[in-house]
């Protein structure tokens, strides 16, 4: 008993320390990947388009929407404190983790301005009326079409090329 004690004790204060751990500043990598203090850090409950990614706007014409919400990420976080509470580890060994500058939700703040989706599968729907309300809004993604980022993934997985995975026909709305 006093071993599994030692042992979650011990667990707390190293899980506390590794969120100490992510406070500073960040360098966007891409729409929803951080990194602080040379870690990468991918935003949780949330997917946004790649970086290679490319949507349609509401003039039908493709626009680079991965490299979009990166940099409309970098121009919000402007060089403030980023602090990041790890939640888990991804297959890839980056650390994901709820992430605010501020009293604003990182994950939340690019799904409202429809930089992002809400990925169910992961939030439970954490981001699910900050979606409804970008969709309504015609924000971001929501002015024309895209393809969802774990579908266009897939299609680069299987040799697509990225002009082709961008537009298909699963492409929203």
């Amino acid at each position: 008993m006093r071993r599994t004690c030692v042992a979650l004790f011990l667990a707390i204060v190293s899980s506390v320390a590794l969120a100490d751990d992510f406070v500073g500043k960040a360098s966007v990598i891409d729409g929803d990947t951080l990194e602080m203090h040379g870690v990468r850090i991918r935003l949780w409950g949330i997917d946004a388009p790649e970086s290679s990614q490319l949507c349609r706007g509401d003039d039908s014409l493709q626009y680079r929407c991965g490299a979009q919400a990166a940099n409309d990420l970098d121009v919000f976080i402007a060089r403030r404190p980023v602090n990041c509470i790890p939640v888990s580890l991804d297959p890839y060994g980056r650390t994901v983790a709820t992430c605010s500058v501020g009293d604003a939700d990182l994950g939340e703040w690019l799904v409202h301005n429809g930089l992002a989706l809400d990925w169910p599968q992961y939030s439970k729907g954490r981001y699910r009326e900050a979606q409804r309300e970008a969709e309504r809004a015609g924000q971001g993604l929501w002015k024309g079409s895209y393809v969802a980022p774990w579908l266009y993934r897939a299609c680069i997985r299987a040799s697509g090329k990225p002009s082709a995975c961008s537009d298909d026909a699963n492409a929203h709305p």
